[in-house]
């Protein structure tokens, strides 16, 4: 089996030549940076993902966490990779050189965290998790719970998590039950459950985090009486010392078919006296806080998920190259040698499909990374603002597409290795089962779907829409000057002519009859995506072009040849479904609304 995660000659292609990442040294955050230190954190990156992450990942996988009553026991090697990836900065690293971080751009973070995604999802999850929950405190919190908490989880001292989800409500954010009392002291007892929290309890850190959503006494109903809680486990004192332990109790670990090395938890809050809690922000605005957390999640998930898929086409491409089997239908002779199976051109279209799916899934997200840098950083607040209203739309996209492709590119990488493909063996069982709850973590493709039409292109909707399809026109009329790229950019130009006309057709239904409108939103996400990805394989091929034109050779020429193939492969295959689609869409066609309960 190989060690390679990713290909690294893809992640500088993504990086340096589709996102021109080195243009941001001319942003002052940025001018103590140079080329050298960006590839030498990725460097990092791959060489602790390949030394303390890879190596556990199936054993993480085969001892799954066990609670013994008063402890959550992992295996050893979790421990020693949360030290390194703590040790080498990266908890910290797109933070301020002031706050102890390496001030890295966001979008050289998430390419480094795609290599750590790829050797063990399920171990880096708890990285995951406490860099977006310290991003929370950062933005929201007070000055005083900044003081208190920030320090101690950029050192990996503590870690953090994200508590939304309650037995019986799941994406119903509204009808959470959690409740908060507010006490003498100022702080709040937090009583309640919630369940499915990733990272909720472990001994990797001195303490853990947790980011509670609950619902004050009296505070209006739905999403709009929800407020935001810093909830440790235990309590921290002002000098920093821990403190007695917090009123939060691990009430069991659940099992899961992936992932299964993040401990997945059900939590009570309250058993005794009340967990004391802190109240991050303004009373009852808490989901509007949240949704920094939920949206970073989205698009690290859309990452995972990713990586998961490119993994899984990595391991595919190694094994078809090696593996001797049969020979070509033209050939009759049985004494002739086998031919290895990439020879063979059904298993080159499975490779080829896992290379769509795979590159333009991490292209996506290191794209959407871009974006939340620019919101920050780029020179003009017109720039900013545009680039948060295109990640505002955009996420949805970002976290379904990669979930759901990226899935099938692990079932494609099953199917490449035949019966070896479904053994422990070999990796592509695991990924397959890793990246299945994909489509699940962070809202179903359902959850996406709706808020992408119901209010991404809904009356409530930013700028993005416009801000896309212009971007999308001018890909087009560029590509059409391409000799190279002209049948890609007339393919894309049809399917652009199509959304466009089925996402106002959309609008219209939806604001008449939110009901039926919504009721195939997630057939119109998909439709939608496909758009998205086109225009990703578009303006990679453009690139690619670019870079054969310029006289690339041997094996640069190869691989700038095969991202051209892949973008046809794309606006061939993947694009051909998307009228009929769109046609049932836009007809309102109403068999799946009206189908009943006892007709089942």
């Amino acid at each position: 089996m190989t060690d390679q995660l990713l290909n690294d000659r893809d992640v500088r292609f993504q990086l340096y030549e589709m996102l021109d990442t080195q243009s941001l040294l001319q942003r002052p955050r940025y001018a103590e940076h140079d080329l050298g230190v960006f590839d030498a954190t990725l460097e990092t990156a791959r060489t602790l993902a390949q030394q303390y992450y890879a190596p556990h990942n199936q054993k993480g996988d085969a001892n799954e966490p066990t609670f013994d009553g008063a402890k959550v026991h992992l295996i050893p090697e979790t421990k020693v990779a949360w030290d390194a990836f703590a040790e080498a900065g990266f908890l910290a690293a797109h933070h301020d050189y002031d706050d102890g971080g390496l001030q890295l751009p966001e979008v050289v973070l998430r390419a480094c965290m795609a290599y750590f995604n790829a050797a063990n999802i399920a171990t880096v999850g708890y990285s995951f998790l406490s860099i977006a929950a310290a991003n929370l405190i950062k933005s929201f919190a007070s000055a005083e719970l900044r003081e208190r908490f920030l320090p101690p989880m950029l050192a990996g001292r503590f870690s953090g998590t994200m508590a939304m989800t309650e037995p019986g409500q799941g994406s119903a954010l509204g009808d959470l039950r959690t409740s908060a009392k507010p006490a003498a002291d100022g702080t709040y007892r937090i009583s309640g459950s919630k369940m499915f929290i990733s990272g909720g309890d472990h001994e990797l850190t001195d303490n853990i985090v947790h980011m509670v959503l609950a619902r004050l006494e009296g505070a209006p109903a739905g999403v709009k009486g929800i407020s935001l809680f810093l909830v440790p486990k235990f309590l921290v004192n002002a000098d920093g010392s821990l403190g007695a332990r917090n009123d939060v109790a691990l009430a069991g670990l659940l099992h899961k078919m992936g992932y299964r090395n993040t401990t997945s938890t059900v939590l009570s809050f309250g058993e005794k006296d009340g967990a004391v809690g802190y109240l991050v922000g303004e009373a009852n605005h808490g989901l509007a806080y949240m949704f920094q957390m939920m949206n970073e999640a989205r698009v690290g998930v859309g990452l995972g998920a990713a990586s998961l898929g490119y993994q899984s086409f990595v391991h595919a491409l190694d094994y078809a190259r090696q593996r001797p089997q049969g020979r070509l239908p033209g050939n009759k002779d049985p004494h002739s040698p086998q031919v290895r199976i990439i020879e063979h051109a059904d298993v080159r279209r499975m490779l080829l499909q896992q290379k769509v799916y795979a590159e333009g899934s991490l292209s996506l997200c290191l794209y959407a990374s871009s974006l939340v840098e620019d919101s920050h950083t780029a020179a003009d607040a017109i720039q900013r603002r545009e680039a948060a209203e295109l990640l505002d739309l955009l996420t949805p996209v970002v976290k379904s597409w990669p979930s759901r492709y990226g899935l099938l590119a692990s079932e494609i990488g099953v199917q490449v290795l035949g019966g070896s493909g479904y053994t422990r063996e070999y990796m592509l069982e695991q990924l397959y089962r890793d990246n299945r709850l994909n489509p699940i973590h962070e809202g179903t493709e359902g959850i996406q779907a709706i808020d992408l039409l119901g209010r991404k292109l809904g009356p409530r909707g930013g700028d993005g829409y416009g801000l896309f399809l212009s971007k999308v026109h001018k890909a087009v009329a560029e590509a059409t000057q391409d000799c190279n790229c002209v049948l890609l950019a007339t393919a894309l130009r049809s399917a652009l002519r199509i959304v466009e006309r089925l996402t106002a057709d959309m609008q219209q239904l939806v604001a008449a009859k939110p009901d039926i409108g919504l009721s195939n939103a997630t057939v119109f996400l998909d439709v939608f995506s496909k758009l998205v990805l086109g225009w990703n394989w578009l303006c990679q091929a453009q690139v690619a072009s670019r870079a054969l034109r310029a006289g690339a050779s041997g094996s640069e020429a190869d691989f700038y040849r095969g991202k051209l193939q892949a973008a046809r492969y794309f606006m061939d295959w993947e694009l051909a479904g998307l009228e009929g689609q769109a046609r049932l869409l836009s007809t309102t066609n109403r068999i799946c609304f009206d189908m009943r309960d006892s007709w089942f």
